[in-house]
């Protein structure tokens, strides 16, 4: 086809005989009357065409009137030529009103000069407007031979569609072009091409979806021409991974608040009103303001997430559910979202499950129990762990103890002890969301439960045994213990829980010691290694931890006796004086009477270097 028929005009003195014949008691303007585009005349919200013949048909569209001559557009437009049209000009101040003129006046201003002869140059920016102006005005060839509507759809098919471009421009110029663009099919056609392309040269993923310059041309689209195109790309078989890759630089860029990174959280109490300061370099969730035109990407966006857990990162994951929950998206999509998360939990870190609490900030109201003033929704967070141990139980992944959300939890109850409204109920039932064998080392869980105690000195001593019922001192490191052994927050029965459990690994580290075989044919570099001096060095090692076992029976002997005066002063503890006896004659302990902290400090720091040696041999 010759691109000149697709942008050129033709001469209409062709059409006269057929304009003629229909209304052939009226007068036509030829061509030859009219010089240029200089006969063109605006004035204010008028526009006018300057002929030897006096205009007799005035036009609205938006605030723009346009005086033409009806004739010339009967001529090529149907939809003039089927209104019924006043001889003179009516008390509105226009004979014809365009209502919702598809492309406004601008665009209307182009089809009347498309209709006097004048050059219209077709391109991307303006062939969709002129397209549906031209099917609103029924410009078809029973007007003309190749009308406005076939140069249209010429130019798009052979010039938009082929062409990444130009689709996009089509794309972007046909958001302010509903339902015409929809009912014309433009849209569909524009984001197929485009879907084409991408899935003909990033299939695989290998070349260029990795270099992602795509993903700056895709984010330019409103979100319902950008969700078409995803889905059609997995449609296509397109990787996951790169349609997250999509998805998530269209919500860094659309989406507040995705990839802003929290700021530092200050928790004080003042009359029993937490307050909450964000210390950052810009607003996050509880300073954005979010409307309907955020919710409706959000949830987009939810949509067309693909389900395979390696399309995106449980980081994304997390900052969409913090957007969702604050923007009120469907609740469906947010339990979908959660059940997402819960499969890739293992992947989060303590600052991606730091949700805020809701309940603290809509509406300005203030909450009604200490439980829900707290500054982060734990409930979700129960929710996360649910749905995790869900999948790992469906996928038979039975790993005995993830030490990645093992660590995650542990790292979240640390973080939550510094809230003032963190109640022991709350801290436990969180730390028991995971099972009893979970936690291969409960390291992390005791550090959580010094934060808590350090950050409520004043805590009774019956809510410091509640609290760490939950830690197994027997699952304590070497470090731990020993920390844990000096530390005056924990009750006395706690630390003496610690010492008990010390004394039971010593021995059994000593018993192991003195039942291991020697070899002898043990050779390293060529020279033996069981010789006269080792044998002697090994007693001499025994023989020392016997004695650092002797010590550690006074120490547990010493702290019993603490406990058992602290306890008779107390109601209840007949139980527990009784078990106390029972553990003290089941090792034939030696009570020597007090001895300073200070040694039995020194003596603990001493088993340190013991355990070490022991663990080498």
């Amino acid at each position: 086809m010759n691109l000149k028929s697709l942008t050129g005009i033709q001469n209409p003195e062709t059409n006269l005989d057929r304009a003629e014949q229909v209304h052939d008691q009226r007068i036509v303007i030829p061509n030859q009357f009219i010089t240029g585009e200089d006969c063109i005349n605006r004035k204010d919200q008028a526009w006018f065409i300057t002929t030897q013949f006096p205009t007799d048909l005035i036009v609205q569209v938006q605030d723009i009137t346009f005086n033409v001559h009806k004739y010339t557009l009967i001529s090529k437009c149907g939809y003039i030529g089927r209104m019924e049209l006043q001889s003179s000009t009516s008390t509105q101040g226009y004979d014809l009103k365009l209502e919702n003129f598809p492309g406004g006046s601008e665009t209307f201003e182009m089809v009347i000069k498309y209709c006097y002869g004048f050059p219209v140059d077709l391109n991307s920016s303006n062939v969709a407007s002129l397209r549906c102006a031209s099917e609103f005005l029924e410009m078809t060839e029973e007007f003309e031979d190749e009308n406005l509507i076939y140069k249209t759809e010429s130019f798009l098919t052979f010039v938009v569609l082929p062409s990444w471009k130009e689709s996009l421009t089509v794309l972007r110029t046909c958001q302010s072009l509903s339902p015409w663009a929809e009912n014309l099919q433009i849209v569909r056609r524009c984001c197929d091409s485009i879907a084409r392309k991408l899935s003909r040269e990033n299939i695989t993923g290998d070349t260029d979806c990795e270099d992602g310059w795509w993903l700056n041309d895709l984010t330019t689209l409103r979100i319902d021409y950008f969700t078409r195109i995803i889905t059609a790309v997995r449609a296509k078989g397109v990787k996951p991974e790169i349609i997250g890759q999509s998805i998530e630089h269209y919500a860094r860029k659309w989406a507040p608040g995705i990839g802003m990174e929290p700021g530092l959280e200050k928790y004080t109490q003042d009359k029993n009103v937490l307050q909450v300061s964000i210390v950052s370099g810009r607003k996050d969730e509880l300073g954005i303001e979010y409307n309907e035109e955020h919710k409706a990407i959000i949830e987009s966006l939810l949509s067309i997430l693909p389900p395979q857990r390696e399309a995106v990162s449980c980081k994304f994951l997390l900052q969409m559910l913090k957007m969702a929950r604050v923007c009120c998206a469907s609740a469906a999509l947010i339990s979908e979202l959660e059940k997402r998360i819960g499969m890739v939990l293992e992947d989060a870190n303590v600052i991606d499950i730091l949700i805020p609490n809701q309940t603290n900030n809509e509406h300005g109201n203030l909450p009604n129990t200490q439980e829900e003033r707290t500054m982060h929704d734990i409930e979700v967070v129960q929710r996360l762990l649910e749905y995790y141990s869900l999948f790992e139980q469906q996928q038979q992944q039975h790993r005995n103890g993830n030490s990645n959300v093992c660590k995650l939890i542990d790292n979240y109850l640390a973080e939550l002890a510094r809230d003032p409204n963190f109640s022991i109920t709350k801290f436990q039932t969180l730390a028991k969301s995971l099972s009893e064998n979970a936690r291969r080392c409960h390291d992390g869980l005791y550090r959580a439960i010094d934060t808590y105690l350090k950050t409520r000195p004043l805590l009774s001593e019956h809510d410091r045994r509640r609290l760490c019922k939950i830690m197994n001192c027997e699952k304590l490191s070497l470090d731990a213990g020993v920390h844990a052994a000096q530390n005056d927050r924990l009750p006395l029965r706690t630390i003496v829980q610690v010492l008990f459990s010390e004394q039971v690994k010593m021995r059994s580290a000593m018993q192991e010691k003195e039942k291991a075989p020697i070899s002898d044919n043990s050779v390293e570099d060529g020279n033996p290694l069981s010789t006269d001096r080792e044998i002697k060095n090994l007693k001499e090692e025994l023989q020392s931890v016997k004695t650092q076992m002797a010590e550690l029976q006074r120490d547990y002997s010493e702290l019993q006796q603490e406990y058992e005066k602290l306890s008779n002063k107390q109601k209840n503890v007949a139980g527990w004086v009784f078990g106390w006896k029972k553990i003290k004659n089941s090792f034939h302990i030696r009570v020597d009477g007090d001895e300073p902290a200070q040694r039995r400090s020194s003596r603990l720091s001493s088993r340190v270097s013991l355990r070490d040696r022991l663990s080498m041999t």
